[in-house]
């Protein structure tokens, strides 16, 4: 097709496309359907876009952004996909990659692929991914095969206010780049527990830290959303200027737009005790027993952050509790956590004081980058019955895959106390749909990570196995819960229906208000839509 035709269309689109549907206010008045500030009017990119390389939104962006649009073999596409913690994700080639320094970069990027994405039908080539941290594993969640991936690396601001209340943070911090400057400070915020994984996936997710019993989820303490919608227009998204895309924003993952500052409650806070301990798997009985203890306790202790995780490496299993209590000044070895500390043998322990950067570091690490990668996910209520049950189908479902090449299989269980899921208000709501009624949960998640990809099919398939028979234990025991934590969820589960009914029509409803065209469901088609 002919320049002049591209040209001649798009005008006649954005001339069709009413103003009316994107009524909402901000800084600088009533968004319109126009380029943002600085951004060529649409005629003109189409007119540049000749003889230019990866298509016509690449092309479209590189006009507009120059260098800060790389491709293929490029140090910066390069350094872009090999940052992604799972091989699935390292081997997505998009046609080119976006890498915005600014607001206004990531508004003219979107404004680009909304109008030439929105004339090709939103082909391959114009569908987006976008990146914070990269860790979640499935293929194409935060990049795009054959399309544009956006890269908000160089989003990296931290900045504390005058009253040290809030902390203004970028998407492109990983939370261990967030707390080695909070904790120079004497401060924190809710945020991730493990060093590596990147802000703007969890808060948009849910999110949960070491201080959920005292804060509720992560997105539960978000004041502000600095927030780019379709068609690049930047608004500021909080409780009084759009209340129902503030409670759509916690919790509704990549479906409404990029945020490019979240700003968040702190608090001050030093050091605090915890660690790991392991154990053989010898130890589980009194292990169950001591999670239900700590999980079902009236009240809940809400200083105690537990992670329960049963492992597979080289052949054996072998329990591995992470323990963080975060009162201050420290208490070591709090009451709360002495029916796991009282249990031996030990095998090894790294308990101690020390500081928020230093327990996501080590968490971490348990962790590393660089192999193929799967989560899947069942959230259930709490007996020890229930527990060894889903130990049970773990172990069934691993015995056909024991073998794969560079297997390390974990179960873990993490306790959900209404402590965590009554924090959300109607003044302060989330889009989760858990409340009081639901009673003490528990997050199950089993992470696999193996080495070839000849091994997809057959991991898989136990993930799945497992998925079946821990459902059907938490069915049977009148414990099953049908919230999904939308960061641990496979492809191919609904985080969002689990939300609830009402949840995910209002979901729906937001999306239809502020993206009409429905840019974010139909050109970022990664994690998890509608």
């Amino acid at each position: 097709m002919k320049s002049l035709n591209w040209q001649v269309l798009l005008t006649l689109f954005l001339a069709s496309y009413t103003v009316s549907s994107f009524r909402v206010q901000h800084e600088r008045g009533a968004a319109s359907v126009s380029s943002p500030a600085g951004v060529p009017p649409i005629s003109e990119i189409l007119d540049n876009l000749k003889n230019r390389p990866g298509g016509a939104c690449c092309a479209a962006l590189s006009y507009v952004l120059g260098a800060k649009v790389v491709y293929p073999l490029s140090p910066g596409y390069i350094g872009t996909t090999s940052s992604f913690w799972a091989v699935q994700e390292q081997t997505v080639t998009p046609n080119c990659i976006v890498e915005p320094t600014t607001t206004k970069d990531v508004s003219a990027a979107v404004f680009v692929l909304s109008a030439v994405g929105k004339h090709t039908k939103f082909s391959d080539e114009c569908k987006f991914g976008i990146k914070s941290g990269g860790h979640t594993p499935q293929t194409g969640a935060a990049s795009q095969p054959g399309g544009v991936t956006i890269d908000l690396a160089a989003f990296k601001q931290v900045d504390v206010s005058a009253d040290r209340k809030t902390t203004s943070i970028g998407p492109g911090n990983r939370w261990g780049d967030v707390y080695s400057k909070l904790d120079s400070k004497g401060l924190a915020i809710p945020g991730g527990r493990v060093a590596s994984v990147g802000v703007g996936g969890l808060i948009t997710g849910g999110g949960v830290s070491f201080f959920s019993g005292r804060f509720g989820f992560v997105c539960d303490n978000v004041i502000n959303y600095e927030l780019v919608l379709p068609f690049g227009h930047v608004v500021n998204v909080n409780a009084s200027s759009s209340p129902d895309l503030y409670k759509a924003l916690k919790g509704g993952s990549n479906n409404f737009g990029i945020v490019t500052r979240f700003d968040m409650k702190s608090f001050e806070s030093g050091k605090f005790w915890g660690g790991a301990v392991t154990y053989p798997i010898t130890t589980l009985p009194e292990q169950v027993d001591a999670f239900v203890g700590l999980a079902s306790a009236q009240p809940y202790d809400e200083y105690a952050a537990l992670i329960q995780n049963f492992a597979f490496v080289a052949g054996n299993w072998f329990i591995l509790n992470e323990y963080q209590y975060t009162k201050q000044p420290p208490q070591p070895y709090p009451p709360t956590f002495k029916p796991f500390t009282d249990i031996q043998p030990q095998l090894s322990s790294t308990l101690r004081v020390s500081n928020l950067t230093d327990f996501t570091i080590e968490l971490g690490a348990n962790s590393p980058p660089g192999k193929r990668a799967l989560f899947v996910t069942l959230t259930h209520g709490l007996s020890a019955s229930l527990l060894k049950q889903i130990y049970t189908a773990a172990d069934t479902a691993l015995q056909p895959i024991k073998l794969v090449a560079g297997l390390v299989y974990s179960l873990s269980f993490q306790p959900l106390p209404t402590a965590i899921t009554t924090k959300a208000t109607s003044a302060n709501p989330n889009s989760l749909g858990l409340d009081a009624s639901d009673g003490n949960l528990v997050l199950t998640l089993v992470t696999i990570s193996w080495t070839l990809a000849t091994d997809d099919t057959a991991v898989k398939a136990a993930a799945n196995e497992f998925l079946k028979a821990a459902k059907a234990a938490s069915v049977k025991e009148g414990k099953s819960n049908e919230y999904l934590y939308l960061n641990y969820a496979a492809p191919g589960q609904d985080p969002i229906a689990g939300y609830g009914a009402k949840n995910q029509e209002d979901l729906r409803r937001v999306s239809r208000k502020y993206d009409p065209e429905q840019i974010f469901q139909k050109a970022v088609p990664g994690a998890f839509k509608l």
